[in-house]
């Protein structure tokens, strides 16, 4: 299980460094930050299952985070102005 948290580090790596090609700065920050703490987790060496329960919190966490964004600070109809 920790290897698949090493995975999660990766792809979260390989999205920060696209976003920041791509002049994502903040976007870019909140990747590598994830990339860091994937990665540390996966040399904690914990049980299998609270890899699982990490991960159930981590994804409860974004889904709230990503409803919120949304709902309440996207204005329908913006553009990023490119």
């Amino acid at each position: 299980m920790d290897r698949m948290f090493r995975v999660l580090g990766f792809w979260t790596g390989i999205f920060a460094v696209m976003f920041y090609l791509g002049d994502m700065k903040t976007t870019s920050l909140l990747f590598f930050g994830q990339t860091g703490f994937f990665v540390f987790l996966s040399y904690l060496k914990l049980s299998e299952r609270m890899y699982i329960y990490i991960f159930g919190a981590y994804l409860t966490i974004f889904f709230v985070g990503f409803t919120y964004w949304t709902t309440f600070m996207m204005i329908p109809g913006q553009t990023a102005g490119h």
